[in-house]
Order: structure tokens, then sequence, then C-alpha cells
């Protein structure tokens, strides 16, 4: 990982860590939790350093209160040091390098990167927007088929007996959405088109599997490819963009997780499709490559920003999925 993070002083110092956080969440001052207000909120004279009152309803506040962070006895350096190495390892990092490099335990980094993978979320809405063109597939988490049990084997590893499944659409030149579903079939994928997809303004490109085939009718337009008949690419028609992001998410579960529970799959499954909604990536302009999107630095800000409204708890963790 980049030395630079450890240069940084927002990631050897709390005091900081505090100070850049501020700066993040309230650019142009405080803003109370409590009430929401963005006047009257001042300091407290004598009172720890980042502790707020709220002028309209009394109430004492600091920068982590009603975030991710809220309540935790981690110093806020560690906090975005994390942040920082979650948002920059293109494939994830584990748990057990978090404890390495942060000197935590193990159960606390676990603990760490599972409410920055909630800040993670993206927000609610639909999505897709009118006329673009939208790739959709799904692929099967799950191990060797060496390692299952005899019953569970599938001959040539191919196909899902045994696995989870992942549904993802991404959006040429856009942002990608992915779901753990049960499996692929029209009960699960219906509702789910109906209620998080902008579909009757999207034009859709998919493999030939029949329960992707049937959603034909929600959409303004459906192509497909064969991939069984060895068609991959015909014209504009393809879903390697979608493949594109299935082989990140592979080699980050395979090579950095190892292995990811279905009770937690969402979790990781969200942490990648974030990174890839705020990738870097290069456009030649002009007869000139130009780097756009988001940077490293920037990624973490993203992050960081996604803090706010959201709580978890050691024992919601583990009881959700």
């Amino acid at each position: 990982m980049a030395e630079y993070l450890f240069n940084e002083a927002r990631y050897n110092d709390p005091e900081a860590a505090r100070q850049h956080l501020e700066s993040v969440r309230w650019p142009n001052g405080a803003i109370c939790p409590h009430c929401g207000a963005v006047d009257r909120q001042h300091s407290i004279q004598g009172g720890r350093a980042g502790l707020y009152e709220c002028g309209h309803c009394r109430e004492q506040f600091t920068v982590t209160v009603g975030t991710v962070f809220e309540r935790s006895k981690i110093s806020l350096d560690k906090w975005l040091l994390a942040a920082s190495l979650m948002a920059a390892s293109k494939k994830g990092i584990s748990s057990k390098q978090i404890e390495r490099m942060l000197g935590v335990t193990y159960k606390t980094a676990w603990f760490m990167t599972h409410r920055l993978r909630e800040a993670m979320k993206a927000p609610a809405g639909v999505f897709g927007t009118s006329g673009s063109t939208v790739e959709a597939d799904a692929t099967y988490v799950g191990g060797k088929e060496k390692n299952k049990h005899r019953k569970q084997r599938t001959k040539g590893n191919i196909g899902g007996k045994g696995k989870e499944c992942v549904f993802s659409l991404v959006e040429r030149g856009g942002n990608v959405r992915s779901f753990h579903i049960p499996s692929i079939n029209q009960t699960n994928l219906k509702p789910l088109i109906q209620e998080k997809i902008n579909a009757g303004e999207i034009k859709l490109m998919t493999d030939g599997e029949r329960p992707l085939r049937a959603l034909k009718p929600m959409f303004a337009s459906h192509e497909t490819v064969n991939h069984e008949a060895g068609e991959y690419v015909r014209g504009d028609i393809h879903t390697n963009t979608i493949e594109g992001f299935f082989s990140i998410l592979k080699r980050g579960i395979v090579g950095t997780f190892h292995h990811v529970s279905p009770q937690h799959l969402q979790k990781y499954v969200t942490e990648f499709d974030f990174r890839y909604n705020h990738r870097e990536t290069t456009v030649k302009i002009d007869g000139k490559m130009v780097k756009v999107g988001h940077s490293d630095a920037e990624r973490t800000t993203a992050l960081l920003k996604g803090i706010s409204g959201k709580r978890l708890t050691y024992r919601r963790t583990n009881a959700t999925a």
C-alpha cells in the first residue's frame, strides 16, 4: 500500500483526523445531527476539542454523532486509515490485513470493515437513466468443486448448485448495482427490477439465459448474445462490461477474502459496487489520454461522506445479511 497514507497527519493524529472529518462532513460549518440546524452551532468553551452545542435544541454533539463512527472507542485516525485502505484497494483488503496494519484485534478490524461497508451503500433511488444501455447478468460465488460435499458437486464447475447467486446491472459509462438473490428466476428478478430499476426507458443487454430473456417486456428494448454458441459481440450488443465487473468481484473474493458467508455476501458486493462507481479511468480527449473519475483520495472522501445517518452495532452486524 502507498506509503503516503502513513505520512499524512490525519492517519497518525486523532485531532488532525477529527479536523479532516469535519471538513468533509461540514464544509460550511457544523450541522446539528439532532435537529438539523445549520446556524448557532458553537464550540463549548472548556470542553474537549470537537464538542459542539446547538443553539436551537441545546444538545451537544461531535462530528461522529449520527455516523457509523458513533460511540466507537477506536481513534479517528485509525478509522480514516482503514477507510482509505478499503477505498484504494481495487480488489479489497481483508480484515486480517487491517488488523496487522492498524494494530487492532481481528474482531475490531472485522467490525470496522463492516461499518465502512455500511457507509458504502448507494443512496436510495431508481437505477438507470432514460435512454441508457444497461447490461445485466448473474454470477455464482462459491468454493471449488473438490472442496464441496459430493452431493453438491457440479461436473465442470458449471452452474449455481451449492453456490450463491449475485445479479448485477451496469450502465455503460455509468454505475453498477448488484444484488445477492436466492437464485436467478422470474420470481426473484421481476420484483427487484420493478422496485429498483427505471426499466421502461432502458435498453437491456443480456446473454441468452432464459430467466433474463423473460424480462424483455419490461424494458424499452432487449438484445441478447448467445454465449453457448460462441457469440460474445454483435455490433454494440454484448455483456463485456458486466463481465469485466464480475472479474474484479471474483478476483477479490477468491484472492483477498477467500471465503464470504451467504449472510454477509451482500455487504461485500456493495463494497465492490462502491469502488466501481467511484473508479478512475483513462479516456482519449483531443488525441490525449486523460484520467477521469475518482482518485484514491476522492474515493475515500466519497466514503466518508456516506457515513452520515447510518448506525451499525456488533450484534446487528452478525444478525442481518
